[in-house]
């Protein structure tokens, strides 16, 4: 392994919030203190509290909790007035993708579809019989119901929902099926569930009287919604970076672990989502007190600060570029794979944009490779025979009679449309690059290993020959796809240039090298930026908008729309040094 340089990297970064004590309260005893003072305070003979929840909150154990702290003179679990899980799988079966254990498509529904109509009347009609004392509606979908004289939103990021369906905790929306395979209760909320919470959420996050964050049991904060909603303008007007998140794979290496002192327990590292606002989680202080919430709170409540408006318009109230780190160093290679053309994820998936990506390689062995676009020789129809022949436990795959095969430097950068078969290969520390559908890989050959859970893992075939592009051969790429720089601009200290993506995608990469101060503009589009070189930058606003943003190597951060100037240096140890950012945005 090359030397490493150990990184003070930041694996809980956080925003602090400008807040009043109180603001926030921490500890089931405190928060039910909090929530009984505004029921007397009130002033109404009868409270109605609203418990909304996102999928994945342990409703059960919520409900006990404030039942036993509250003392509530009724209490009503919208589940209750839920259609059948027999009756939510009919209705989302269309969307669900039947037996293919991956992929289904996104879907239109939304939460009042989950309900039986009638039995939301009958409560509705019972609580307004209902005149003294508290009452108390917790679930997804509670304020169906009611508004909410009290409305609380007990929330909770897509990833911490992932670990409790592995785990056996947690149930897909209006579904009985907490003994799934974990992976198809992913893909289930993927492409409806998730999809049906943020809508319903996004709807009402103005309207919060209090976030609970719900993502530790043990150390619950509730943090009032006029301070939760100040600390997501302040987001948006400065530098940030989201809750990384690491996980295991069956190519995974050591280099993370090493680098970033993660856990020595875990067999590997093979993932780091450091720029995934769709499922990340963001850190808020509050006076002493720290709040996860999902980072998509963000992109919901704030589209066009944090995007811009030219962003939102085409992506609506996504996030669309993704920064992640691959790790096979000391590990083994990606799966021969391919990402769908545009057509094609719209048609079979109900996607509007596809998955184009890069690989920028932050480090590498002496033989750290990429496979990348296919021979100039290259016979279709035997290649297709080759992969067919190999998944069905033939030959193996010949990868190398018919794909390209590229020698990965540190600071290479490997351009990837939708379309081109690639595959990064062991010992290499990738960070990539890409449109955020991050699940939309079809694997073709996977060097026939199995799975972390003992089990082969799912190759797409029909999919992945669907999308190849058979004219991206070698001295395309050559010319097209590998280290395509191009000088920009320079100063005394400095010097830009444009290393992508192709000019078929939408995103756009900067390389800045630097000893001295770089000056920056978001030019009305959120940017998102790493320092693959240097131990540590400062990122500043010139007219000082926003607190001076430390950054440290390998680390990936944004940088909103609404910032416009920002300027980045050396700092600390690195002052003296060559530093280098990568950057992207979206091409406007």
């Amino acid at each position: 392994m090359p030397e490493l340089l150990i990184s003070n990297y930041d694996k809980t970064p956080r925003i602090d919030v400008s807040s009043a004590a109180g603001d926030c309260v921490s500890g089931w005893s405190r928060i039910e203190d909090r929530l009984r003072k505004d029921v007397v305070n009130s002033g109404s003979a009868r409270t109605v509290m609203v418990v909304e929840c996102y999928p994945g909150v342990n409703v059960s154990e919520l409900s006990q909790m404030l039942k036993a702290g509250l003392s509530p003179s009724c209490v009503y679990h919208v589940a209750e007035a839920m259609l059948s899980p027999v009756e939510v799988g009919r209705l989302t079966a269309p969307f669900a993708g039947g037996e293919d254990p991956v992929f289904g498509y996104v879907t239109d529904l939304a939460m009042p579809d989950f309900f039986n109509e009638q039995r939301l009347s009958e409560m509705r009609a019972e609580i307004e019989t209902i005149h003294a004392g508290l009452v108390l509606l917790i679930g997804c979908g509670a304020r169906l119901i009611h508004p909410g004289d009290i409305l609380i939103y007990a929330d909770l990021a897509r990833w911490e929902a992932q670990l409790r369906f592995r785990r056996d905790e947690s149930s897909n929306l209006g579904m009985e099926n907490h003994s799934t395979p974990a992976a198809l209760q992913y893909k289930h909320a993927f492409f409806i569930d998730w999809r049906v919470a943020d809508r319903w959420k996004a709807s009402m996050i103005q309207n919060w009287d209090y976030l609970l964050d719900s993502h530790r049991a043990e150390s619950p904060k509730l943090v009032t919604g006029e301070a939760l909603r100040f600390g997501l303008r302040q987001a948006v007007r400065r530098p940030f970076r989201v809750v990384p998140f690491f996980d295991p794979a069956p190519w995974g290496g050591q280099w993370m672990r090493e680098s970033f002192d993660l856990d020595a327990g875990s067999r590997n590292f093979g993932w780091c989502f450091d720029c995934v606002p769709e499922e990340n989680s963001l850190l808020l202080g509050f006076d002493g007190e720290l709040v996860e919430i999902p980072s998509l709170d963000v992109v919901l409540s704030h589209p066009q600060d944090l995007l811009g408006e030219a962003v939102h318009a085409m992506f609506g109230a996504e996030f669309p570029i993704r920064f992640d780190l691959l790790d096979t160093m000391g590990g083994g290679n990606l799966s021969f794979q391919v990402h769908p053309l545009v057509d094609y994820i719209k048609e079979h998936f109900g996607m509007s944009y596809t998955q184009d990506e890069s690989y920028y390689i932050i480090d590498a062995e002496d033989d750290g490779f990429v496979y990348l676009g296919l021979k100039e020789d290259v016979d279709p129809e035997a290649m297709i025979s080759d992969l067919i022949e190999a998944e069905a436990g033939g030959a193996e795959f010949p990868v190398d009679r018919h794909a390209c095969r590229w020698p990965a430097r540190k600071h290479d950068h490997f351009l990837i449309p939708a379309g081109t078969v690639h595959c990064s290969g062991a010992n290499s520390m990738v960070l990539e690059i890409s449109a955020t559908p991050y699940i939309f890989t079809f694997k073709m050959w996977d060097w026939g290993r199995l799975g972390l859970d003992g089990k082969p893992r799912h190759v797409h075939m029909e999919h992945g020959l669907a999308n190849i592009q058979w004219d991206r051969r070698e001295q395309w790429v050559r010319n097209e796809l590998i280290n395509a720089l191009e000088p920009v601009a320079s100063g005394d200290e400095w010097r830009e240039e444009s290393t992508g993506l192709h000019s078929s995608e939408f995103i756009e990469t900067r390389r800045h090298w630097f000893t001295g101060k770089v000056h920056h503009h978001t030019l009305g589009g959120v940017n998102v930026l790493n320092l693959v070189q240097g131990r540590e930058a400062i990122v500043e606003s010139p007219d000082g908008a926003f607190e001076p943003f430390v950054i440290h190597f390998a680390e990936t951060f944004i940088v909103p729309a609404a910032v416009g100037d920002y300027t980045i240096r050396p700092h600390g140890d690195a002052i003296g040094t060559e530093c280098a950012t990568l950057k992207a945005s979206v091409r406007i």
